[in-house]
């Protein structure tokens, strides 16, 4: 069951004790929430032609259902409860099939359209307001419709298939309770299972498998790495493993971008890119994190890669933009392609990022992203038009003095 309503009114009751002196006041607090509890039923009515004539005020009942802790029925009546309309319409109605005390409910009552267009008749209290509220009934006590469907339309509609109706009905039982305030205050520590694991890596207890990286062996666990890597998990355990599964050499990776892929792993955070390169710059950082990046695309890590085109996102700079631009493009990150395109149309940044040999790199490997980057120029450089012409009266860049526009050129 869903809730698909809750009202909340919250209640403050204060009491106070004063001397001479001083004053204290206590406050204690309540909340009354109004929800529905919910529940649906599908009834299918076979042979309605034969139904006909049955005689007005007389329906057929589906089985019974529960929702909310009441027994409900659908009441569908094909000659029509009302004696007054004279079997022109039918009627449809929801009842309560339970004895007990009154029940207050919401109900929605829907003929389904059975030619695929999705055109359902629906009748529905739900996500409306109502102007005296939720409707209450009593034992066998029911809600309808008695003109629900016009005959006569029903029978040529797409409503009526081979003889069928189907009617979808939901209940809301309405229930109210109040909260009161908790009784207990038990603080949490955040989770520490990235420190248990990043502890088991470095205490090299267990260990039963070994990476060659360039002549650096790293000691790890297998479950661990198959755990967090579906690669690593083919590659340990899959049917097409590597024959020797306790010694496997590494090629194209460098050692320390290994080792950083191995401390996220057991940590399940990045490491300290200083320490890890032994470089105290934002450079060093930023080729870390490149590199890591495809790392983690490659193993299938999306949290490394997430945590790696964060980290690219804030470190865009003039020499390593290009280059963190095709890397973007390779792997698919959206968002560090967006922000490193914007970075280089800017005017001051262009001509030197195209100084670069990253830039060559790009133009090389990424020839598609330079059609991107024109696009991101002009609209840069038309801004700037625009600008200038609000401001000076001229077109000073993107067009010449007689307003046409000047092909960009990179």
């Amino acid at each position: 069951m869903v809730d698909m309503g809750r009202v909340e009114t919250e209640a403050i009751a204060k009491s106070s004790s004063s001397s001479s002196s001083s004053s204290s006041s206590a406050v204690t607090t309540s909340t009354s929430v109004t929800e529905t509890v919910n529940g649906s039923h599908d009834f299918k009515i076979n042979g309605y032609s034969l139904s006909k004539g049955i005689g007005i005020g007389k329906y057929i009942a589906s089985d019974t259902f529960m929702v909310g802790g009441y027994t409900w029925a659908i009441y569908f009546y094909p000659d029509g409860k009302s004696t007054e309309d004279n079997s022109t319409y039918v009627s449809l109605f929801i009842a309560l099939a339970s004895e007990g005390t009154d029940v207050r409910a919401l109900f929605e009552l829907t003929l389904i359209d059975q030619s695929g267009k999705s055109r359902h008749k629906v009748h529905s209290h739900f996500g409306r307001a109502l102007e005296s509220g939720p409707y209450t009934l009593k034992y066998r006590g029911s809600m309808g419709y008695k003109r629900f469907f016009k005959r006569t339309a029903l029978e040529s509609s797409d409503y009526l298939k081979d003889d069928c109706l189907q009617v979808h009905c939901c209940v809301g039982v309405v229930r109210s309770h109040t909260e009161g305030p908790k009784t207990y205050s038990i603080p949490l520590s955040p989770s520490d299972i990235g420190l248990h694991f990043g502890q088991l890596l470095e205490s090299g207890k267990d260990t039963d498998v070994n990476f060659d990286v360039n002549g650096e062996v790293f000691a790890v666990h297998k479950l661990v790495l198959a755990a967090r890597s579906p690669v690593f998990r083919a590659q340990l355990f899959g049917p097409m493993k590597d024959q020797n599964t306790e010694h496997i050499k590494v090629e194209d990776m460098e050692a320390p971008i290994f080792k950083a892929l191995i401390h996220f792993m057991y940590w399940d955070v990045l490491p300290d890119m200083e320490e890890l390169t032994g470089l105290n710059t934002k450079w060093a950082s930023t080729l870390m994190s490149q590199h890591l990046l495809a790392a983690a695309d490659c193993y299938g890590l999306d949290r490394l890669r997430l945590l790696c085109e964060a980290n690219l996102c804030e470190e865009v700079a003039i020499n390593t933009v290009a280059t963190t631009l095709a890397l973007a493009e390779q792997h698919h990150c959206f968002q560090l392609k967006s922000v490193c395109l914007k970075f280089v149309a800017m005017p001051e940044n262009l001509r030197a990022v195209m100084q670069t040999d990253g830039f060559d790199y790009l133009r090389e490997s990424c020839p598609n992203v330079l059609t991107e980057l024109l696009e991101y120029v002009a609209r840069v450089n038309e801004h700037s038009s625009i600008t200038n012409k609000l401001g000076n009266g001229l077109v000073l860049d993107g067009g010449d003095f007689n307003g046409r526009r000047v092909k960009q050129r990179l």
